[in-house]
């Protein structure tokens, strides 16, 4: 890029944009429905729910999120009594984290809201779109897409 690129023409803000409108999206799409759960949270408990019991270390690792401040988000789920947080009985500065019955009631409600607002994240876009978006985004973080649950 030159020097005299247009601001609106960088990457790099227009990713920035494009991640306060999807969080903006996100956040109030769930207070809508009188939940208060963030993106990051949403994939902390995501993640917990498919792996039973797991350390914030990895817990951060899975959800590609800064392991200084993964403690913050874990503090926060565990006031909000959706995840336990207990001490590992192999090593005593790692703590287990799991979800709690009430964590677990609070996905299964979010889920199908945070799903359907995937469409409204990328309202501009046909399906095509979407999905084209989807695996560049893939290709440029240099990750293998999930498989399609379909």
């Amino acid at each position: 890029m030159q020097r005299d690129t247009p601001l609106v023409q960088m990457p790099g803000h227009l990713i920035r944009r494009f991640q306060q409108h999807a969080t903006a999206t996100f956040q109030n799409g769930l207070r809508s429905t009188g939940h208060d759960i963030t993106p990051v949270q949403f994939a902390a408990l995501t993640t917990l729910a498919q792996h039973s019991e797991l350390d914030q270390a990895t817990l951060a690792g899975l959800i590609a999120y800064d392991r200084a401040t993964i403690g913050g988000v874990v503090k926060r789920l565990e006031q909000k009594g959706l995840i336990s947080r207990t001490p590992s009985e192999k090593d005593r500065r790692a703590f287990r984290l799991a979800l709690t019955p009430l964590g677990q009631t609070v996905l299964d409600e979010v889920s199908p809201i945070v799903s359907a607002l995937q469409s409204d994240i990328l309202g501009g876009l046909s399906e095509d779109e979407a999905g084209t978006l989807t695996r560049l985004m893939h290709k440029a973080l240099q990750m293998d897409p999930a498989p399609d649950p379909r």
